[in-house]
């Protein structure tokens, strides 16, 4: 079992206004696992995420990266070095004036100049580790389902090897049958490519389907953390109200 330390997040603190959101935060993630975040609307998922990838600045604590603390890094030092990563938005975030390829490429061409036959035929490679064929390549991504959309998502997340990728809430608007292809897929392309996964979500799925360990974050602190087969006896009432979808108290 690997003991790397890839993410090592240290008393993180957010606060908008008086609202304080991220309260304390604390979460390691070892190098080629996959740690899913938990949480109800608006329990500061996003915000946490936003905080690690640098749309968002926290107001103190510590986030360290292969054991570089991103957060004191000039902004185009911090760009450079995210671009090692891989990112799937809930979205999707693709490019509607692109084609599915050069969505796939697009960071292979712009941020590291590689010419664009080089750039189709990785994106060629990336499309068939998702199930998609060479014969989507050309088309619009309007022309797509939502579910080949998340394919074509995900494919442009691992297009540059990455070591790690994070998921914001990968299976929002799909069906249940094609969610759990999601999280198959995510499972097969990290686990394939030793990637380490960095993945918050409601969906409880989604959780058991890809993680290693699940921590929950409620009121802006993390209130448990273990191994995903450990959930279901956590032993607090909160995580077992939430992962039951129950609508009686504590939450």
């Amino acid at each position: 079992m690997s003991k790397i330390i890839k993410l090592r997040i240290r008393n993180l603190k957010k606060s908008f206004g008086s609202k304080m959101v991220l309260n304390g935060i604390n979460l390691d993630i070892c190098e080629g696992k996959s740690l899913v975040v938990i949480g109800a609307s608006g329990s500061g998922k996003s915000v946490l995420l936003k905080c690690i990838i640098g749309l968002i600045r926290p107001d103190s604590g510590v986030i360290e990266i292969d054991g570089k603390n991103v957060i004191s890094l000039p902004r185009y030092e911090r760009e450079a070095y995210m671009h090692k990563f891989g990112v799937l938005f809930q979205g999707g975030a693709l490019f509607d004036s692109l084609s599915v390829w050069e969505n796939v490429a697009f960071g292979l061409i712009a941020t590291r100049n590689i010419n664009r036959s080089t750039a189709r035929g990785i994106a060629l490679k990336k499309l068939a580790q998702v199930g998609l064929s060479e014969d989507v390549a050309n088309l619009s991504t309007a022309d797509l389902s939502g579910g080949m959309q998340k394919r074509v998502s995900l494919a442009r997340s691992i297009a540059n090897d990455p070591k790690f990728i994070f998921f914001d809430e990968p299976t929002t608007g799909l069906d249940p049958i094609m969610a759990d292809i999601i999280n198959k897929l995510i499972v097969k392309c990290t686990r394939d490519l030793g990637i380490t996964g960095f993945l918050i979500t409601h969906d409880m799925s989604s959780a058991r389907k890809i993680a290693d360990r699940i921590a929950m974050l409620y009121h802006g602190k993390i209130i448990w953390e273990g191994a995903v087969n450990k959930i279901d006896n956590s032993g607090n009432n909160y995580v077992n109200q939430f992962i039951n979808g129950k609508a009686e108290l504590p939450i």
